[in-house]
């Protein structure tokens, strides 16, 4: 694999650098890579250095990391090494690919053996990037695997030059048209959402704040989860509570949607929920209608409430596989837990379909319409 970064790449870390992650001249930028990832973790580095940063690449080895597994070593590879440990601490910016290659081999070793490998880091190392104030970012164009290409019937070029198009999106202008919805959002009761489609779907607002990810990192903001330090890249939404007492009517996707976990990414196409007197009565896929039902029947109860909305905001996205409801004027309606962010619906169940093109109304009032926001 050639490690020589294309122009895209090259400008997609300039954007990243510069635009997002606001590395100044002097800080220490750590950038995490595995074998897939090398040549955008090269262009990384190059325009860290490029505005006065001091870049560390440090490499995870694919062929390594599952003779480890192999031996039933996953819980050693959690335990980051002292060193590992320093560099965090020294890091000002943390930049991480996502990674090994061998996404569908990754899903099969199911929830116990991934779960006793981010055990070993995953809490120590979220309280240590609090307390420094690290800021970084997730880049899905570690996601852009040979295995996951197979299983989702998408071109790899196209796929990863789409995600670099959006890395070049202004994250400004995503901030400015994410603040004007949370303003109209404020004090509005009720949200309509329509489409030729067959949608028409009225739901209710939490009354709580929404939250706008443009894709820059919120390490020290109150308004965001803790988690929120790291961004998302590319990324681009604005994502509110709904009250799951208020639901009428149908909602109809034109986008695929997943699983809000880790692993598996269940994907599911064509969906359709159905409401009445505030409850989900009915829903149907085209496309992994199987995996949801199951999913469902175990989910605790509020699982057949409305959970958010969410809304996108990227400019550069259109049917980008896992970033659709990024797309802007798209927009996302999940079922189910949504006390994370600030609603009163704990349930372990989330499940959303995803609809793009629609008009979407505020008590009367259109904010986006065929995917413009107004």
């Amino acid at each position: 694999m050639s490690t020589s970064p294309s122009s895209l790449e090259r400008a997609a870390a300039r954007s990243l650098v510069k635009s997002y992650l606001h590395v100044e001249p002097g800080e220490n930028v750590l950038v995490e890579a595995w074998a897939h990832t090398l040549s955008m973790s090269s262009a990384m580095v190059d325009e860290v250095r490029r505005v006065g940063g001091s870049a560390f690449l440090a490499y995870e080895d694919d062929d390594a990391w599952w003779r480890a597994v192999e031996r039933k070593q996953a819980k050693p590879l959690g335990r980051l090494s002292d060193p590992e440990w320093a560099a965090i601490a020294a890091a000002d910016v943390y930049v991480q690919f996502w990674g090994p290659a061998d996404s569908a081999r990754l899903e099969k070793l199911g929830e116990r053996t991934l779960d006793a490998w981010s055990d070993g880091w995953f809490d120590r190392w979220y309280k240590l990037a609090r307390s420094t104030g690290l800021r970084g970012g997730r880049m899905a164009t570690g996601w852009v695997t040979d295995t996951r290409v197979h299983q989702w019937g998408v071109s790899k070029r196209r796929w990863m030059n789409a995600l670099l198009e959006a890395c070049l999106a202004d994250p400004e202008a995503m901030a400015k048209s994410g603040k004007r919805l949370a303003r109209a959002l404020t004090g509005a009761k009720k949200v309509r959402i329509t489409h030729a489609n067959g949608t028409d779907l009225e739901v209710a607002l939490a009354g709580v704040p929404a939250r706008v990810y443009e894709g820059y990192p919120h390490p020290r903001d109150a308004a965001y989860s803790e988690f929120d330090l790291m961004g998302n890249l590319p990324d681009g939404w604005l994502r509110i509570a709904l009250d799951g007492k208020t639901a009428e009517g149908r909602i109809v996707s034109n986008r695929r949607s997943y699983d809000e976990v880790w692993f598996p990414w269940a994907t599911y196409a064509g969906g359709v929920f159905e409401f009445s007197d505030g409850k989900l009565t009915s829903y149907s896929f085209d496309e992994g209608e199987a995996e949801f039902a199951k999913r469902y029947a175990r989910g605790k109860p509020g699982k057949d409430r409305t959970g958010s909305l969410s809304i996108g905001l990227n400019p550069n996205l259109r049917n980008v596989p896992y970033l659709e409801d990024r797309e802007r004027g798209s927009v996302q309606l999940a079922v189910g837990r949504n006390a994370y962010m600030g609603g009163s619906n704990p349930s372990d169940f989330n499940g959303s379909v995803c609809l793009a093109g629609s008009e979407i109304c505020l008590d009367g009032t259109p904010v986006v319409r065929a995917g413009k926001i107004l």
